[in-house]
């Protein structure tokens, strides 16, 4: 191995979830360094990029991985930002693992492979154990975000009884009211991207969390499994929102609360359109066939489905309350996260699919050309499309 002239002569050590990952087997992901016994004024002698806002954070000089000074931290406000942080050079590397949140992220390793593991990390990662270090857990609300995202993680891990009744505590003292949207949302999302977002919701809703950051937010046992489907199935961030919004009539004030990316939003509110047009279609379609709605008929067996003109106008309206025309890709996604959350659904995805395909193939343009008058082309162009799907 080459020498490292940036950190030779530094007690430099490896922590968090890099160690926590490589001692369960994990993927290696990005490394944390903690850097004892060095100011910051050394740090930077040795070429190190200082980037750290609260505290000393820097840069390393050829890969660029973060390396912190150790520290030591004290509340001294409310919420998560509230803390006043100290670096000192005799900051030891145990008071720094000390003030981490849960026993198996704090858990050190030097460029030797000596491991550092003053609060028995490896015995509870063993045990599969996510519990706090200590009291000072109750002091950063952030806490119990990422403990509800580890759970969505870590499918096999339980949160041990005494962490539990610190975040009821966290939650009846009012420390949660403080987190920033943009946090909230920080951490859920990965959660949600996580195997099993169904265990970090069931955590928020058990120690009250839920009801005061996300307020508007109806969490079955339903939306639940769904979360859970979902995400076995790949499906990306924007769909899981949409499902964890299917049965929350206040979606706009969820999504406004939690400052949700746009494409999550617009998922979030297209999604019910979308599983309600293709659940009423099917069913009147298969219904008019004859006999029992058994629910599960794929249009293409029913005769010529869209002959109707007033079929033909559902799927039309739909498409563009959707704007699958200019976003056909998003509709698409629609789809599959419509399939995913209904079984009668998925049965006729592919006939919508073949359906969109029919109007986009229509030459707008031809049929815009042969309106008589500027105020005509949206209508001709609309017909030319109904048309289409009627004659298909």
């Amino acid at each position: 191995m080459s020498t490292d002239h940036a950190t030779e002569g530094l007690q430099v050590y490896i922590v968090g979830g890099a160690v926590r990952d490589a001692l369960l087997g994990l993927p290696a992901g990005d490394r944390d360094w903690v850097v004892v016994g060095v100011t910051p004024e050394a740090m930077v002698a040795r070429g190190f990029i200082p980037v750290g806002g609260d505290f000393p954070v820097f840069l390393h000089p050829v890969t660029k991985e973060e390396y912190a000074l150790a520290r030591t931290e004290r509340k001294s406000g409310r919420g998560y930002k509230g803390f006043t942080f100290y670096t000192g050079a005799e900051v030891t590397l145990e008071e720094d693992l000390k003030r981490r949140d849960l026993t198996v992220n704090a858990i050190a390793q030097s460029l030797t492979g000596e491991r550092v593991d003053p609060l028995n990390g490896v015995q509870d990662l063993h045990a599969k154990i996510l519990r706090h270090v200590g009291p000072a857990f109750e002091e950063d609300p952030v806490r119990i975000l990422r403990l509800a995202r580890f759970m969505a993680r870590f499918t096999e891990f339980a949160v041990a009884p005494e962490t539990l009744v610190l975040c009821h505590k966290m939650v009846a003292s009012g420390e949660v009211d403080a987190l920033v949207p943009e946090r909230v949302w920080q951490e859920l999302s990965r959660g949600l991207m996580s195997e099993q977002p169904s265990r970090m919701l069931g955590l928020l809703a058990e120690v009250g969390a839920a009801s005061r950051i996300m307020t508007e937010l109806v969490l079955s046992s339903r939306v639940k499994d769904l979360a859970d489907r979902v995400a076995q199935q790949g499906l990306p961030l924007a769909s899981r929102y949409a499902v964890l919004c299917l049965e929350t009539s206040e979606i706009k004030a969820l999504t406004t609360r939690l400052r949700v990316p746009s494409e999550c939003a617009d998922m979030a509110r297209l999604l019910p359109l979308v599983l309600a047009a293709l659940l009423q279609l099917s069913q009147t379609l298969s219904t008019g066939k004859g006999g029992a709605n058994d629910g599960l008929t794929p249009l293409n067996e029913v005769g010529h489905p869209l002959k109707d003109a007033e079929h033909a106008d559902a799927v039309l309206f739909l498409f563009e309350t959707c704007d699958a025309l200019r976003k056909p890709e998003r509709f698409e996604t629609l789809l599959q996260t419509a399939g995913g959350v209904d079984e009668v659904v998925s049965v006729v995805c592919a006939d919508w699919r073949s359906w969109l395909q029919i109007v986009l193939a229509v030459d707008a343009g031809a049929a815009a050309r042969s309106a008589s008058a500027p105020d005509q082309i949206k209508q001709k162009v609309r017909a030319a499309r109904l048309a289409a799907l009627q004659a298909a």
